[in-house]
């Protein structure tokens, strides 16, 4: 069985990162429009480099769940047959232990030189204008997909959907484009797990509905059974 499994800030959110938005719109306090965008960073590079390095940082003070967990067993058994496409930038898939890991919106420990378009591996701060590893210009931005940018390796995404079994939303609001409309690119069944019914929820042929922690487990129970 191929599977393709979409997670979003939900699964997260279970291991104490704060979601995108808040119920007022804001996200850690601020307007995303004031952080994430490119003509934001433009205006006040500074600002942005402050959020995303205090967004870096924060990732050491949490841990995988139980939802990441259960998706590196489904991994073990199901090999390259599994395919998990994430919004998030975090690396608490990587950390369970998942190999196949597709990030659409970036990474937030990849640092991307504007100057060269060198990508690079970053663990510190950018704020206070580092010089890129590879050709030393101190032009190294956050290597996220803002509003108005394309998400990364869309084709392979849209490959994977054409040919998987079964596609499973975990943890998204289903309003973030292009992510939302993975539902309709799907051509086998299709399975939302969310704390809520999400925007697309009737799109889908089953939605269920509870933490992801408590989910996640329970359907990868049910698939290796």
């Amino acid at each position: 069985m191929r599977i393709v499994v979409l997670t979003g800030a939900g699964i997260s959110a279970e291991s104490g990162l704060t979601t995108f938005r808040d119920s007022g719109g804001l996200w850690e306090g601020h307007d995303p429009m004031q952080v994430a965008t490119p003509e934001a960073y433009a205006d006040d590079p500074g600002l942005v480099h402050r959020f995303y390095d205090a967004r870096r940082a924060a990732l050491s003070g949490v841990e995988p769940n139980a939802a990441h967990h259960a998706l590196v067993r489904l991994e073990d058994a199901l090999g390259d047959d599994l395919l998990v496409v994430t919004q998030n930038v975090d690396d608490l898939h990587e950390r369970a232990g998942s190999r196949r890991v597709h990030h659409i919106h970036g990474r937030l420990q990849s640092a991307w030189c504007t100057r060269c378009g060198g990508r690079h591996e970053w663990h510190g701060a950018l704020a206070d204008g580092p010089a890129c590893p590879s050709c030393g210009a101190a032009d190294l931005r956050p290597d996220i997909v803002w509003f108005g940018e394309v998400p990364y390796g869309m084709d392979v995404v849209e490959e994977a959907l054409e040919g998987c079994d079964l596609f499973v939303s975990i943890g998204t609001s289903g309003v973030v484009y292009p992510a939302a409309a993975f539902v309709h690119w799907a051509r086998g069944a299709t399975l939302e797990l969310n704390l809520e019914p999400s925007a697309g929820a009737t799109d889908f042929a089953e939605s269920r509905q509870g933490p992801a922690t408590r989910l996640v487990p329970a359907w990868v129970d049910e698939v290796l059974a």
